[in-house]
């Protein structure tokens, strides 16, 4: 087990997206975050007191954790002092980049010397099966965005919480670094080998009651020529009863992508749609996220109304505004 509470490691991020893991951690596991650390050059907060290691050790951190989500997931020269420091320092070190902790040499090492744990938690830690694509028991709701990074995570976790408040059964699945490290389990599904990822979504989703409820968390998009096989896996893995249009609406292009323009909501109900039904054939939408970070709250409200009125779903900021409208658009299933 991860121990708690962490410090929060922002390196030299660019931008607040980079800094996702730390983010959402804050956002969901606020009792869990004593500070962060940050290094010369960093543009990004998680609003938390900016503390060196040894006021955060001093505070009852015990594991620092790498919130950055770099493209690549490349530890860098610049972070290595820091984090062997805080080996020697009494830290275990946690991470959910694709460059593994525990291929470093130096920090193995340091980790060795003084008997910390390197966390990796994007290490599949069970041999998953290949998707057969039966129908299990249970139901199941997953979100799909416009484009990575739009709040796919936080409308799953919002969602979840919602349902629960209301004493219905429901399970937020993680599926990536950020809430593996917030609830502690899930399948890490850009580090499953592609032939296994729909199966280790079959895996994580088993069979359950008729009346429950599997949140799942979504990856990438299906738009992003980057990252589309995380979300197919998703789509047919997860065999999903109901699905979540998800959408930034501030974004000038895909993420990382300039050449490429956002799709619209229409297009990605359509496609997504034509996609699931391959796998569940009664699967639909029924219902809008939209992340309104970036927009006050007059912008906003006048945003979802608009996509609303034109979609024709009830459209909502679940992390803004809460997740209601969205549990009882899956009730009604």
């Amino acid at each position: 087990m991860i121990q708690t509470p962490y410090l929060l490691f922002l390196g030299d991020a660019p931008d607040q997206l980079a800094a996702k893991v730390a983010q959402g951690i804050r956002d969901w596991r606020p009792e869990n975050a004593v500070g962060q650390f940050r290094l010369p050059g960093c543009n990004v907060s998680v609003g938390l007191q900016d503390m060196t290691l040894a006021e955060a050790h001093a505070a009852g951190a015990r594991t620092l954790v790498i919130g950055v989500a770099n493209r690549g997931g490349v530890i860098s020269a610049a972070w290595q002092a820091v984090l062997i420091e805080a080996l020697e320092m009494g830290f275990d070190l946690a991470s959910g980049l694709h460059n593994l902790l525990r291929d470093e040499p130096a920090l193995a090492a340091a980790a060795a010397a003084h008997g910390r744990t390197l966390h990796d938690v994007r290490i599949p830690s069970v041999k998953y099966p290949i998707a057969d694509g039966k129908p299990r028991s249970g139901k199941r709701v997953l979100a799909v965005g416009t484009d990575c990074s739009v709040g796919k995570m936080y409308t799953a976790l919002a969602l979840d919480a919602e349902m629960r408040a209301r004493g219905l059964k429901s399970t937020f699945r993680a599926t990536g670094q950020t809430g593996i490290l917030i609830t502690g389990d899930g399948v890490p599904l850009d580090a499953v080998v592609a032939d296994f990822m729909a199966g280790s979504i079959e895996y994580l989703t088993p069979p359950n009651d008729p009346d429950h409820w599997d949140i799942i968390e979504g990856q990438g998009s299906l738009f992003h020529v980057s990252y589309s096989g995380v979300t197919l896996a998703l789509v047919h893995g997860g065999q999903p009863d109901a699905l979540i249009l998800s959408h930034e609406p501030t974004r000038p292009h895909m993420r990382g992508l300039p050449e490429y323009a956002m799709p619209g909501l229409e297009e990605l109900r359509d496609v997504a749609l034509t996609l699931a039904r391959v796998a569940n054939p009664a699967c639909q939408v029924i219902g809008v996220s939209v992340n309104t970070q970036h927009l006050g709250e007059d912008e906003a409200r006048a945003c979802l109304s608009e996509i609303e009125a034109r979609m024709g779903l009830p459209t909502v900021d679940p992390f803004r505004h809460g997740a209601g409208r969205l549990a009882d658009a899956l009730s009604a299933i």
